[in-house]
């Protein structure tokens, strides 16, 4: 393992503790997809690109946007905004 791998490694495991534990629902969303994109780059580095396109495309891109647009639409119905 290089160097990269275990930085990237461990900035796999800090997001993935981060995520749960995040208050805001904003700042949850903004961490998985910092997740995701670790993923992508390690998967990369692992030369397997077919999968890091699909986590950058489905994991990064889709997904986040639907978060975005989910926590849009809870705050149009509850009347507030996030902080």
């Amino acid at each position: 393992m290089t160097l990269l791998e275990d930085i990237l490694l461990l900035g796999l495991i800090v997001t993935a503790v981060a995520a749960p534990l995040c208050k805001r629902l904003m700042a949850t969303v903004i961490v998985y997809m910092s997740f995701g994109l670790l993923m992508a780059v390690l998967w990369v580095l692992l030369e397997s690109p077919d999968l890091a396109v699909t986590e950058a495309a489905v994991g990064v891109g889709v997904t986040t946007i639907l978060f975005f647009l989910t926590l849009r639409r809870i705050h149009e119905l509850k009347g507030t905004k996030d902080e």
